[in-house]
């Protein structure tokens, strides 16, 4: 026999907003348990006072540090860490007597709460169950008396302890936002606000449906007095303000609708295959002036949030839906930049934006590219000068081109005695095309042909081998990869710098 582990979340301070479920699940108790801070009384049990039974046993779980600052050999998460064990160690006495064990919770259990910790450690032994509670946001967004979201608008629940340009890139890439976790995090929370463009519209709610509830504009807060029971709440409403789809009262649906506006220029842009300083002077100032910002969700991250910047990130198979969508931006009036890695005009979303730009509908809109660094140029520098002669390069992916129409330029290139460049040289679910082409290529090329493969170039796990054709194993390759298959004259140092002679005197060398 064991008892049963219930967690029951009592909403945000009032106790007024305990569910039925939970009111009664703690008056019928046999042990009541509730966490509390440093020398400080349990918020938790003073919300649920009123129903905690006379004979109920009570189990305070009083943390033993709530800053990064400690004493002990693990540190803080050390310090919690035992924490949570000794006490799940005096919950599992109770159950192991056959008691109810209730433990309260603040907001809602599993959102950001303590209990989460001991669910984790209690629940695969015991019978387990939560009762979900009021979140604070909810009661935060309440007082304020203004819709979070509506119709199909995004929410994001943010942290603030993220690092302020994630917080500032994840605040422009949503409608409505909640942020938790304030307190010392304030500061760099209104900066990323500022950042992204969203700090007019931000509110600040301290201790939500209790008692000394207050609320103000983030703009007009003291950092100083920000409490840890506190939030920010951005309504969608903020960001949508004059759209008149939304429905809002006190809006001239005519007035506010968008009045056609001549179409801007959209620019293309490639921001080199990854660190900062490989962006051109040319693209950095483009995208200081843009106001929208499409792309692929990783290449979009690269870019640093600033106000007015706005951002659409989206998958890596939708191209051509991504470029109409920056087309009708720019077609509008919009000041826009679709982004790409390494170059936009290699194997990036230039191709794909003149494709949807032969819509007639963006007959007015004009293009311009913006050169970037691209991934060959970053590796072949990397390795030394194996492009120093003429040159192909080609991709493997088969996604918009058959596997037939490749093979037959590998031996084409192969044939023509051209260090060759190879983008995209497999993915998780292509695997076959990368030891195929090998094959192509040994059928024309010796096996001591030089290959350098360069990955992740330019980022913090670079790695750079320069190997042979013959040895070459396909199955350490992946879409981070681009490799160079040298020509027969591509030469390599004695201390393995690799180049290929501008002068060509010998005919390919047959296998």
């Amino acid at each position: 026999m064991s008892g049963t582990f219930t967690i029951v979340g009592l909403g945000p301070g009032d106790p007024e907003l305990i569910t039925r479920k939970a009111a009664r699940l703690i008056g019928e108790a046999d042990v009541v348990a509730y966490h509390a801070g440093v020398r400080k009384s349990s918020h938790a049990r003073r919300i649920a006072a009123d129903l905690i039974p006379d004979t109920a046993i009570e189990e305070e779980l009083r943390y033993p540090v709530t800053t990064g600052s400690t004493d002990h050999p693990g540190g803080y998460v050390g310090a919690l860490a035992d924490f949570y064990e000794a006490s799940a160690d005096r919950m599992t006495a109770h159950l192991d007597a056959d008691r109810t064990v209730v433990l309260l919770a603040e907001g809602d259990p599993l959102f950001y709460g303590s209990a989460m910790y001991l669910h984790d450690r209690l629940s695969p032994d015991y019978a387990t169950t939560v009762v979900p509670g009021v979140p604070a946001y909810a009661a935060a967004t309440a007082a304020l008396g203004t819709p979070l979201v509506r119709q199909d608008d995004v929410l994001t629940v943010l942290a603030g302890t993220l690092p302020e340009p994630e917080l500032a890139r994840r605040l422009a890439d949503t409608d409505g936002a909640v942020i938790m976790k304030l307190g010392r995090t304030f500061p760099a929370v209104r900066r990323a606000l500022h950042a992204a463009g969203r700090l007019d519209g931000a509110w600040y709610v301290e201790r939500a449906s209790m008692p000394e509830a207050q609320w103000r504009r983030v703009a007009d807060v003291d950092p100083s007095t920000v409490p840890y029971f506190s939030l920010i709440v951005v309504p969608g409403d903020a960001v949508h303000h004059d759209d008149p789809r939304r429905m809002r009262n006190g809006i001239d649906a005519a007035a506010a609708a968008p009045q056609p506006r001549q179409a801007r220029e959209l620019l293309v842009v490639g921001l080199g295959p990854g660190p900062a300083d490989w962006v051109t002077p040319e693209v950095s100032a483009a995208l200081a002036e843009v106001d929208h910002l499409i792309g692929y969700a990783p290449y979009v991250n690269r870019v640093p949030q600033r106000p007015g910047l706005q951002r659409h990130a989206s998958g890596n198979t939708v191209e051509v839906d991504r470029a109409r969508h920056a087309l009708t931006l720019a077609r509008d009036g919009e000041r826009v930049a679709v982004v790409s890695g390494g170059d936009a005009g290699v194997f990036g979303m230039a191709a794909a934006v003149f494709e949807a730009a032969e819509d007639p509908e963006f007959a007015d809109v004009p293009v311009r590219v913006l050169p970037g660094v691209s991934a060959i140029q970053a590796v072949a520098a990397r390795a030394g000068a194996p492009i120093g002669a003429d040159f192909a390069v080609m991709s493997l992916s088969d996604r918009l081109k058959p596997w037939t129409v490749i093979a037959d330029r590998l031996r084409a290139v192969a044939e023509a005695d051209l260090v060759l460049g190879i983008y995209n040289p497999a993915s998780r679910s292509r695997r076959e095309q990368i030891v195929a082409a090998r094959d192509v290529l040994l059928a024309h090329r010796r096996a001591d042909t030089v290959v350098i493969v360069g990955r992740d170039v330019g980022r913090d796990e670079e790695t750079l081998t320069v190997t042979t054709l013959g040895a070459l194993d396909p199955a350490t390759i992946d879409m981070k990869c681009l490799l160079i298959i040298g020509a027969s004259s591509t030469r390599v140092t004695a201390n393995g710098r690799v180049w290929s002679p501008r002068s060509v005197t010998a005919q390919p060398v047959a296998p």
